[in-house]
Formats: C-alpha cells, structure tokens, sequence
C-alpha cells in the first residue's frame, strides 16, 4: 500500500530520529544530506548505520552518489545494510549512476529529480533499474535550477507523474511543504496534488502527518460507491461491461479507480504497513 507520508529527519540527531520511529508517519527517512551539516556527515553515517543494525527498518536518503560523500554513503550502507528499507537519491539525472547504486545497495531506490535534466530523462530514471521503486521531485532545487517557480512546475509535476504511471510505478509523493505552520495550506495543496495523480507527500515536521494523512483519505461518498462497485463485480461473472444502477457504464478502467480509492481508504484508516517501527 503506497505510503501516505515519507518523514524526513536528520541522521546526526539520534533524539530526533528515536521520535520519528515512533511518530505516526507512513514511512521515516534518515537524512544523510541537506539535512546534516557538511562537518556532521561521518557522524549521521554511523548513527544511520547504527539504527539500522538494530533492526529499525527505515529508508535513507543518501547524498548525490557522484559526490564524495554520496560515494560513502552507498559503500557505508552496502557494507552493513540493516533493515535498510530504500533509499531516496537526490539529484538524480543518469539512470546509469541509478543502475551502479540500486546493484550496490540491492535495496529498493527512488529517485529525487531535481534539475531540469532530470526531469527530462523521468522515464529513463523510472525504468533504469528492477529495483525502482517510484519517483519524486524535489521542488526547492529544481525551480532554482528553473530560474523559475509557481506555474513554472506545472509541467514538471505532470511529467513526474506521467513517468511513473508509464512505469508501472505508484503515484508519486509531493514534494515538502516548506511553510511549517500554514497547516491549511498543506491541507489544500495536498488535495490539490492528490488531483494531480500525486498521492502523499514528504513531510518534515510530526504536525505535518495528521494533515496529509487526513487530506489523503477519499471522500466517503467515493469510498461507498467504490465498495459497492466491487461488491457488483463478483455478480458480472467476467463481464468486460456493464450498466451499473444508477445508469453509468463500468469498464476496466472505472473498477481501476474503485480499487484505488478502496487502497486509500484503507491507508487512511491505518491499515497500511508502516516502515521506520521495529518488526
């Protein structure tokens, strides 16, 4: 079941890092780079290391793989993985950097785009590798690199999007809502997104979660018609087709959609698999 919320949290702070493994969050990232000081990185490597060898299984964002300390992070994770869960590489834009990573670590991996470039290559990065796992922006970087922002990152969303549906990849998360205190603001951009083809989004503070995990639930009237719409299913005996009650066709594609609101309706009520909690 896609995770709803991904929380980012420095991998040189293990106060912060005990805290966001037992948060409510879909899923916990151990931030190896924008959140960790250049002078700090050995040490949030070990910490990171650390806390997966205990068993917490959570997901890693390491640094860009051609870098210096990117390239320590892969072999620091390769040589003592834990219940490394994934990892986000930032700035990706060669799927064969991606292919050399993903066979290093043999842990499912995400992509970050960031740069223009990135965005153009989004499919060849989504289908680089077996062990890619989905595909996200990351906001900040990319409108820099832009020299642009706003509607600027309209297309660069859709295409995102689009990328990772192509292959065969869930819908991508949001990039961070960067204004911590403007909840309602997270709230109806969230929604917003979810209309997009996102679903959730990467979250850096604990009062972000209950806000995308509730703008993430579908609308209940959605969630009866789509119960209902399956229940139906098993009547049609293999139909490809039909007329539902209410006078609307149903095909594949409208039992697609009724699937995927029962799966976040589901998340929604907290069934949905949580990484970053011991076993």
């Amino acid at each position: 079941m896609t995770p709803r919320t991904w929380l980012y949290v420095p991998g040189d702070r293990p106060d912060r890092i005990a805290k966001a493994l037992g948060s409510a969050a879909d899923t916990v990232i151990l931030d190896l780079e924008d959140a960790v000081a250049p002078a700090a990185k050995a040490d949030a490597r070990r910490t990171v290391t650390g806390v997966l060898a205990e068993g917490r299984p959570a997901h890693v964002r390491i640094n860009a793989p051609a870098t210096p300390d990117g390239d320590a992070d892969v072999r620091a994770l390769a040589a003592s993985p834990g219940a490394l869960a994934g990892v986000r590489i930032p700035k990706c834009e060669d799927p064969d950097e991606l292919r050399r990573v993903a066979d290093a670590l043999g842990a499912p991996v995400l992509p970050v785009v960031e740069s223009a470039l990135g965005v153009e290559r989004a499919f060849a990065l989504a289908t680089a590798h077996p062990l890619v796992a989905g595909i996200s922006l990351g906001e900040a970087d990319l409108a820099a690199d832009l020299r642009a922002g706003g509607d600027a990152l309209a297309w660069p969303r859709s295409r995102i999007v689009v990328a990772a549906r192509a292959a065969g990849l869930p819908s991508p998360p949001q990039s961070v809502w960067t204004a911590v205190r403007d909840l309602d603001g997270l709230a109806a951009d969230t929604r917003a997104g979810q209309r997009a083809g996102f679903f959730g989004r990467s979250v850096i503070h604990p009062a972000q979660i209950p806000v995308v995990h509730d703008a993430c639930a579908p609308d209940p009237s959605d969630v009866a018609w789509a119960r209902g719409l399956m229940d139906r299913l098993a009547e049609q005996h293999g139909d490809a087709a039909w007329i539902d009650a209410d006078g609307r066709f149903v095909d594949k594609a409208v039992v697609e959609r009724a699937a995927a609101i029962l799966d976040a309706a589901a998340a929604a009520a907290g069934t949905a698999p949580k990484e970053g909690t011991r076993p």
